[in-house]
């Protein structure tokens, strides 16, 4: 992998071995760190012994159910963000896991994109911090600040954001449109030429140039 990041260490309990092991490689290949289980029981004693950022727990498990787990945890004051990722479709289902403390509530069959989108909102909204690591430097986005040995570069909000999107599409040519579209929102829009100006500013953070011009379509940013 071009980029390592330090980031949430997720539990995943799932007792449906093949389902597992996908969810797994996938968060894997998104830099996170995993550990799995396949019983309730288990899980619940790993969580007593190690710190979770997030917890991603199916309900109809060995042992001791999903919901049960987070009925107890929620009960001695444990309040690592969780996430329901269930069979269990009812309407009744859903308010019992949001009653008994889950962030959200995600129904299988689901997408893998799906499940990033929650994680990393509510990664978001809990301050979860990542740190993404290349070229011997450590960029840690919600800080907005960029760490080369002793030295400690400080970044506006939206230079960290652009610097953040471009690093995690490495190699591909990304339009100032793109940027725009995924970064600005609802907020008020940007011209090319202040998107010119943000790639500009970045450039200059570093001892090299790793933003590409690709005429007529945008920008690359390589790291290799």
């Amino acid at each position: 992998m071009w980029y390592q990041r330090s980031s949430m260490k997720i539990l995943l309990l799932e007792d449906d071995v093949i389902l597992q092991d996908i969810i797994e490689e996938f968060l894997l290949e998104n830099g996170y760190e995993v550990e799995s289980f396949y019983d309730g029981e288990k899980a619940l004693d790993a969580i007593g012994s190690h710190q979770y950022d997030m917890l991603l727990l199916d309900v109809n498990v060995p042992s001791i159910d999903g919901f049960e787990i987070l009925s107890y945890l929620r009960d001695i004051g444990n309040t690592t963000p969780a996430i329901y990722i269930t069979s269990l479709a009812g309407i009744d289902d859903l308010k019992k896991g949001f009653a008994l403390g889950a962030d959200d509530y995600l129904k299988k069959p689901f997408d893998l994109e799906e499940l990033k989108v929650r994680i990393d909102r509510i990664a978001k909204s809990n301050h979860l911090q990542d740190e993404i690591a290349f070229d011997g430097m450590r960029f840690v986005p919600k800080a907005h600040q960029i760490y080369i040995g002793d030295r400690v570069i400080e970044m506006r909000q939206k230079e960290a954001q652009v610097l953040e999107y471009f690093v995690r599409n490495q190699g591909k040519i990304i339009s100032a449109e793109e940027i725009i579209e995924n970064i600005w929102e609802d907020e008020n829009v940007p011209t090319h030429a202040t998107i010119r100006t943000y790639i500009k500013n970045l450039r200059k953070m570093f001892d090299k140039d790793y933003f590409d011009n690709i005429k007529g379509e945008g920008y690359r940013f390589n790291i290799l």
